[in-house]
């Protein structure tokens, strides 16, 4: 009996470190800030996982992923970003796959002030414009793309302010540095209702589809955190939190 009281030890040690909650390192694109953080409270209760949340641009993580950075997983704010890594060795393949599609939309914390077709950008510019840098934030870059397809870029030039990250470009509008911005429908929806101010949701048609695109990092590939996190964002709880934010999938 006491052999097989001390097997039974050893065994419990030896499963031990299998079944204990892991923890991943997630590099997010800055305009899944809000349903991340939602996600990854879920994730945690429902798996005992934790994921620990660095937010900011694409371009930026792009980078620092070639520098050495620790991050085991990646969420774009693109789908060109994982497809990149991938090809320079930093991903692990077969493990990509698009987790939302993002929604653009001009926004004023105050009310009246963004009418519904998004015509105000015809109109005289009154104060500042934000949008995230074109180089660095997808975002930005099809803010761009609307401003070059309605016309509206050389009226708006002069009248730009730019931040490094969809995040930095929102604190501009909602701080009153910029009167009105490109921001992404989830920063300013929640529960499917616009939270403030005024907006145009900006026709998908106007700019490059914001095909958002998760990626198994080369430290995480033994990562069983990160393994779990990526099915979870597939699963029925996260896209719950995603189209409350406005996001499709």
């Amino acid at each position: 009996m006491r052999v097989l009281r001390v097997l039974a030890v050893l065994a419990a040690i030896i499963a031990a470190p299998a079944s204990r909650a892991a923890e991943v390192m997630v590099a997010v694109a800055a305009n899944f800030t809000a349903p991340m953080q939602k996600i990854a409270a879920a994730f945690e209760r429902e798996t005992g996982h934790k994921a620990v949340l660095a937010f900011g641009s694409t371009g930026r993580f792009h980078a620092q992923i070639r520098n050495g950075a620790p991050h085991q997983v990646l969420l774009s704010g693109d789908d060109e970003t994982p497809a990149r890594l991938l090809q320079e060795g930093h991903a692990v393949a077969g493990s990509r796959f698009t987790y939302a599609i993002g929604r653009l939309v001009l926004w004023s914390p105050q009310a009246g002030v963004v009418d519904a077709l998004g015509d105000v950008l015809r109109q005289p510019p009154q104060g500042k414009l934000a949008i995230a840098d074109p180089k660095l934030a997808p975002y930005g870059a099809a803010a761009m793309e609307v401003l070059q397809k309605t016309g509206n870029a050389g009226n708006w030039q002069a009248h730009l302010v730019q931040g490094e990250s969809i995040s930095q470009a929102f604190q501009f509008v909602a701080s009153g540095n910029a009167r009105l911005g490109f921001v992404a429908l989830s920063q300013v929806m929640n529960e499917g209702k616009l939270e403030k101010g005024s907006a145009w949701v900006v026709p998908a048609v106007l700019h490059t589809p914001l095909r958002q695109d998760a990626v198994l990092l080369t430290p995480g590939k033994d990562n069983s955190a990160a393994l779990a996190l990526l099915q979870y964002l597939r699963g029925e709880s996260a896209r719950v939190i995603l189209r409350a934010h406005g996001y499709e999938f």
